[in-house]
């Protein structure tokens, strides 16, 4: 895969995704219709490529032996993993219609609490074009 863009501005900042149809495995999303940010709703033109990581950090990474650390790299394990989505975006707002960014957002598996054991949804990084 060539990479036609280049990172310009890093966040790594929450946000609240929008699923036209909530995702059928909520742990291994798909790419979400849309995102609200800093108060600001974005609509997904287009999803530009996806990849996942499911590197075991910190302690996680000495926690498993090398035989399920190798299959868990593959495919994740409970609470490790992140989803990255590269997305051509739209501002909803009539005053900027026409424009659109490219972002790079994320679902991290890892549970924020153990009364909050959902993921959470960042926006990673805006791109542009080479």
């Amino acid at each position: 895969m060539t990479d036609n863009y280049q990172p310009i501005h890093f966040f790594d900042h929450p946000i609240e995704v929008i699923f036209d149809t909530p995702p059928a495995r909520e742990k291994s999303p798909d790419c979400p219709n849309g995102f609200i940010w800093e108060e600001k709703t974005y609509r997904v033109l287009e999803m530009l490529s996806s990849w996942s990581d499911f590197t075991r950090r910190g302690k996680m990474a000495r926690n498993m032996r090398p035989a399920h650390a190798a299959v868990a790299s593959s495919r994740g394990s409970l609470n490790v993993g992140r989803f990255y989505f590269r997305v051509r975006v739209a501002l909803s707002s009539s005053s900027t219609a026409g424009q659109t960014q490219v972002f790079d957002i994320y679902y991290d598996r890892a549970m924020k609490s153990v009364d909050e054991r959902k993921g959470q949804w960042f926006l990673y990084r805006e791109l542009e074009e080479k």
